[in-house]
């Protein structure tokens, strides 16, 4: 299985170790397209080298190789909103989490997307259930 990871990098890194937990944990379903998402040492700045449009064209070649998007939106970022646009067009299984605790409200566009599967969590410890159902369901996934 090939999942396309979405979490924010220009939008704030405050959540870059949980990005990197919720990465291992799918590790142990498949092939995780995005890993660097959850690399500590990425700044709000990217991948520093590449341009804009190869980073663009990069990922989107990345969504539409991946049989499933997974992103945590609790952080605003434009990106991870276009990538969940463009995997809702494309008709890709897509699983957003969200933790409400952070005083950040869920865009209406996401929650309210009859194509996007929403998980509201508070820890990885209620969250990694609730992927792997998402998992089994979406994707036919045996562990």
């Amino acid at each position: 299985m090939r999942i396309y990871f979405a979490g924010s990098i220009r939008g704030g890194r405050e959540d870059a170790a949980l990005y990197q937990q919720i990465i291992v944990f799918l590790q142990g379903f498949g092939e995780v397209l995005t890993e660097h998402i959850g690399d500590p040492s990425l700044t709000e700045a990217g991948d520093d080298g590449s341009t804009d449009r190869l980073i663009h064209d990069r990922d989107l070649a990345w969504l539409q190789s991946c049989d499933l998007l997974i992103a945590e939106v609790t952080l605003v970022s434009l990106g991870v909103g276009y990538e969940i646009g463009r995997a809702v067009e494309s008709g890709k299984k897509i699983l957003c989490l969200h933790r409400p605790g952070t005083g950040k409200k869920l865009s209406a566009m996401i929650a309210g997307c009859a194509q996007v599967e929403l998980v509201i969590y508070h820890d990885l410890s209620d969250l990694t259930p609730q992927i792997t159902d998402f998992l089994k369901n979406k994707s036919g996934f045996e562990k």
